[in-house]
């Protein structure tokens, strides 16, 4: 049962008393924080069987060993800090309290405001656990934003994030999105953001991460997520650091050709940009809550995830965003890069733009929002679609009220939007909403609008609505069936 507000003492307290739980602590960068709570709660004796802080690179390398990459405030680092203070748990205590302790190990390798108030204030927390004395370890990493403009307050939030992620893993770790609700309980979004969570371990092995993903965006953690084409979740800002970073947004329900070609085609003249290194380019489908809702009820996570396995199948990084307006999609990029961006887009969101009334909330209106749209290093790639009466409608046919025509010459005329020239004009009639009631009707013909591995993934698997015919089998006649293959 989710206990909401347990507080942070009163967990402590209560693993303090189970006597089975027992185990080390290594934090580097913001304090001792999560062990100052377990000792202030009372009874850490029955918890603690060590404590360690080695702040000085030398000591630390001494210890975990060095970083080939000289960053200290990574997954690499938080990983062997975990190898060393769990191995040496079972070393040195294994053979006496073995078969009664659940041992555990936790660590974080954090960098909090220093004094200027001038760096990224962010760090890796993670716990080794056992639920089962003797049995196979789990681990649960996050990645953290610290938010608080006080180093103080960073290091408090710190050790109640820890608090609760140790306490989560050993009472809420049979329902997994509990368990990550509970990581911010006496906590708030504007104090600490969580853009990355990972369960592994044989206790976690029915948990798809991408789903922990999604739960991340949709109860505000975070804003957007990240994993890549092996569905492995990624922390955006390690997977995106010193990348040019080329998006392209939609329901993408299913993927079809146009789909296909806007990426090929965008993602070439976005290489053969002057300012960008081909041998950096990360290209990213993205798909938004917005995006994600089928219905008033809500995201459906099976389709949800039927989207997310045929995009990675194709080869892509697929980032999940609550950033509905593309400005803000555009900010939060160039936070994480500070190489070029752009933007894949038809007509349609081009339009979307250009729509004054989407920027009434911002008091420099429209303009305000171009201004971090279409910052230095940000570029719109317009593929085209096709007019009502069949004739193409181009990037540059774009029609707008006379008041605004100014804007789009300016941003033409500089090199922030272009038009994606060596499209397919084939796939101009293709429709998604067409080829998806297509699907879900089961007739012929969709299957030419959508790439030959999609076309099987939906067949094999009924995405979509897709009427699959499911043979039935009696148990006597599965028996009978078993019986002859032995």
């Amino acid at each position: 049962m989710y206990e909401k507000n347990i507080g942070t003492k009163q967990k402590a307290l209560r693993i303090n008393l189970d006597r089975k739980i027992y185990g080390s602590f290594a934090e580097i960068g913001a304090g001792q924080e999560t062990a100052a709570v377990f000792f202030k709660a009372g009874g850490a004796s029955g918890t603690i069987a060590k404590t360690i802080s080695a702040y000085d690179m030398t000591f630390s390398d001494a210890i975990y060993g060095p970083e080939i990459s000289g960053r200290y405030v990574c997954e690499s680092r938080l990983l062997k800090m975990l190898n060393r203070e769990y191995n040496l748990l079972n070393v040195r205590l294994a053979e006496k309290r073995g078969t009664d302790s659940l041992f555990f190990a936790f660590a974080n390798t954090v960098v909090a405001l220093n004094y200027q108030k001038t760096n990224e204030a962010h760090g890796w927390i993670g716990l080794r656990f056992q639920l089962t004395p003797q049995a196979a370890y789990n681990d649960v990493i996050v990645h953290v934003r610290m938010l608080d403009n006080e180093n103080v307050l960073q290091q408090q939030a710190l050790g109640i994030i820890g608090t609760n992620l140790i306490y989560g893993c050993f009472y809420y770790h049979k329902s997994p999105e509990t368990l990550l609700l509970s990581l911010m309980d006496d906590l708030t979004p504007e104090r600490i953001e969580i853009d990355m969570i990972r369960f592994d371990g044989p206790d976690f092995a029915d948990v798809d991460n991408r789903l922990m993903s999604l739960h991340l965006v949709k109860n505000g953690f975070t804003d957007a997520a990240l994993f890549g084409p092996d569905g492995r979740v990624l922390q955006p800002s390690e997977a995106l650091y010193k990348k040019h970073i080329l998006v392209m947004r939609g329901r993408l329900r299913p993927v079809t050709n146009v789909h296909m070609d806007m990426i090929e085609n965008g993602l070439k003249q976005f290489k053969a940009e002057d300012d960008v290194n081909p041998d950096k380019v990360v290209m990213v489908s993205e798909l938004t809550l917005h995006n994600l809702k089928a219905n008033e009820q809500g995201i459906d996570e099976k389709d949800f995830l039927d989207r997310v396995d045929i995009l990675c199948s194709l080869g892509q990084t697929v980032m999940i965003s609550n950033y509905h307006e593309y400005f803000r999609l555009v900010a939060y990029l160039a936070r994480l890069t500070r190489l070029k961006i752009g933007l894949i887009m038809g007509i349609p969101n081009l339009e979307y733009i250009f729509e004054e009334s989407h920027y009434e909330f911002l008091p420099g209106g429209i303009l305000e929002s171009f201004a971090t749209l279409f910052s230095r290093k940000v570029k719109l790639f317009i593929y085209p679609t096709l007019r009502a009466d069949g004739s193409i409608y181009a990037c540059m046919d774009f029609d707008l009220p006379p008041h605004i025509k100014p804007l789009f010459s300016y941003l033409t005329q500089n090199d922030k939007i272009e038009a994606i020239r060596d499209y397919n004009e084939e796939n101009l009639h293709i429709s998604t909403d067409l080829v998806l009631e297509q699907i879900q009707k089961g007739e012929d013909g969709w299957e030419a609008m959508v790439p030959d591995s999609v076309v099987r993934q939906i067949k094999e698997n009924c995405l979509f609505g897709y009427p699959c015919e499911v043979q039935y089998t009696p148990i006597g006649e599965q028996v009978r069936q078993q019986a002859e293959q032995l």
